[in-house]
């Protein structure tokens, strides 16, 4: 059975940092690309980052420069690091193996004063 559970999100203020993580379990890891989306409360899902299975990254103009994404494939797990954070950037977070169907439950991120 493939999970992806996703980790970290919070309630953040704005100018903050966060890291979220997202284990992956029932796929050889390693073998996939991983990538982060978002979803704000009206909106659709968009894409924010994605790690290659051999570590290349691109992000979103909205968050490049800000964010970088990582991975640790002797422990299963895909990171977002979140700097400089904005009000905009609140949302629910969630991981996803590239180019499959495999999604995690996302997790909760909010930027307030």
């Amino acid at each position: 059975q493939v999970q992806l559970v996703e980790s970290g999100g919070a309630l953040v203020q704005p100018g903050g940092s966060l890291r979220l993580s997202c284990l992956v379990s029932g796929v050889i890891f390693s073998r996939y690309g991983m990538g982060w989306y978002r979803q704000a409360p009206g909106k659709q899902r968009e894409f924010v980052a994605r790690i290659t299975t051999g570590g290349e990254t691109s992000y979103a103009n909205s968050v490049k420069g800000r964010f970088t994404v990582s991975r640790d494939n002797a422990k299963n797990t895909v990171y977002l690091q979140m700097n400089m954070l904005k009000p905009d950037d609140t949302a629910v977070y969630y991981c996803t193996a590239w180019s499959t169907t495999f999604w995690g439950q996302g997790t909760q991120v909010t930027v307030s004063s």
